[in-house]
């Protein structure tokens, strides 16, 4: 880019520090001027200056910017335009430095055209709109006139726009009308073979009055009729009742007498049923002491290794994959003490879905934090009760080294592939029939699964208030 060449009132070249037209003999008059106002610039004109002004900011050293501009250099283009335009309208008319270094960088990046509008040379077939933007930040000679020509344009392209507005609204009016005509002739034939349609319809309507008020006449005859079989019917009807009545009230007295004799055979039934009762639980006593005499004689000792154990091993030989946790719905709140009751069997195994849990008591925790603090609270269930507890995670946050389980609790996490409701309906299905299982989650479809397994659902909430009692 060559600079202005001294005399000639032409710009060759721009410099961060000159970026203006000599004081030569051959100067613009709007130059000279100096402290004259500038023009208004139009609508399109002003948007435009702001536009690349706004683009152009990243390129523009912190020190160039003015202070109010600075702390829009880091938005998104778009965001600049919309939050920093005025600022940039007042900062162009106020500080000569920042609009020449602008300029500086507008002609450069708009190559030719920016060079010839800097030399006051701007092509005709050049947009009006980019050339008085352009002329506007590198203030050629005249570049007043660039800004009027460009709003002269921009005024005629409007008005132009305007016209051929108005020419398409008319013909659309055009249309309008033509196609109201047309709807306006098929809706009147429409409506003659309506009224002819009508007029037929009314005749043969007419007519019909006139048989029906004849069939009228011949229905009220046959009310009369009809109205006096009703009286002899009801005469007929009311002796009837008479003997019904007495019937009703014969039947009510055995009734009463049937009312009796069954609640006599309730007591009776109730007498049996304690003696029944009683026998029962003479023989479950038996059946007691035998089972523990036999266990006696087989020297059953309790087992190593119980079904639960098995699952966990083959989840733990199958893990190897990272799986992301997942979370159940939450259910209805419901009373601890059920749960203290299971926990009250005899051999009671407690499977707990880990996640569904903690995401319903303290989901406001980090996982492992939530992991730490449910193991906490099942240590001291575990202590209380002599219930076999497992607690099941979804394997996908594991880490590299699996937390400790503490005394009295199985931790499972599930393998690739696998969710831990998956593994929860094998632990489930592993039990021997008979044993009490209790699965807590509030995932419904796992409720209802492990239900149809024998084993007994309890929502997440009820563990998470037994270990808020706790």
């Amino acid at each position: 880019m060559r600079p202005f060449e001294a005399g000639s009132g032409r710009l060759t070249g721009v410099t961060g520090e000159h970026f203006r037209a000599n004081d030569g003999p051959d100067a613009s008059p709007d130059v000279a001027a100096g402290a004259a106002p500038e023009p208004v610039l139009p609508d399109a004109v002003r948007a435009r200056v702001v536009a690349l002004a706004v683009d152009l900011f990243p390129s523009l050293g912190p020190d160039v910017l003015p202070g109010p501009l600075r702390r829009f250099a880091h938005f998104t283009p778009a965001r600049r335009a919309k939050m920093a335009g005025p600022s940039v309208a007042a900062a162009l008319t106020a500080d000569a430095e920042f609009r020449e270094r602008l300029a500086e960088k507008a002609v450069e990046a708009a190559g030719p055209l920016g060079e010839a509008v800097a030399a006051g040379t701007p092509p005709g077939a050049a947009d009006p709109v980019e050339v008085a933007a352009l002329a506007y930040l590198a203030r050629p000679p005249h570049w007043t006139a660039l800004v009027e020509a460009a709003s002269a344009t921009a005024a005629a392209a409007a008005e132009s726009e305007q016209v051929q507005a108005a020419t398409r609204q008319l013909d659309r009016l055009a249309e309008q009308l033509d196609r109201v005509r047309a709807n306006a002739k098929a809706d009147t034939d429409k409506l003659r073979s309506d009224l002819a349609t009508v007029r037929s319809e009314a005749d043969e309507l007419r007519a019909r009055v006139r048989e029906l008020s004849k069939a009228l006449r011949d229905s009220e005859q046959d009310v009369r009729r009809l109205t006096e079989a009703v009286s002899t019917e009801r005469g007929r009807v009311a002796a009837q009742s008479s003997t019904a009545d007495a019937e009703i009230r014969r039947l009510r007295s055995r009734l009463a007498d049937a009312e009796r004799e069954r609640e006599q055979g309730k007591s009776a039934t109730r007498a049996g049923r304690a003696t029944e009762d009683a026998r029962l639980w003479l023989l479950l006593e038996t059946i007691g002491n035998a089972t523990q005499g036999l266990r006696r004689e087989l020297a059953l000792a309790p087992p190593d290794t119980l079904p639960a154990d098995a699952v966990a091993a083959e989840v733990a030989g199958a893990a190897a994959a990272v799986e992301k946790p997942g979370a159940g719905r939450l259910w209805a709140a419901d009373d601890p003490a059920r749960l203290d009751q299971l926990l009250g069997l005899p051999r009671v195994h407690l499977v707990i879905d880990g996640y569904n849990v903690t995401k319903t008591g303290f989901g406001e925790l980090a996982l492992e934090q939530q992991r730490t603090r449910l193991l906490a609270g099942l240590a001291g269930i575990a202590a209380q009760t002599n219930a076999e507890i497992t607690v099941v995670f979804d394997g996908a946050s594991r880490l590299a080294v699996a937390p400790g389980s503490p005394r009295g609790v199985r931790v499972i996490f599930s393998p690739a592939g696998e969710t831990a409701d998956e593994v929860i309906r094998r632990l489930v299905r592993a039990e021997p029939s008979g044993r009490p299982v209790v699965v807590v989650s509030s995932d419904k479809e796992v409720a209802d699964g492990i239900r149809r397994a024998g084993a007994y659902a309890v929502p997440s909430i009820v563990l998470v208030k037994r270990l808020e009692r706790a």
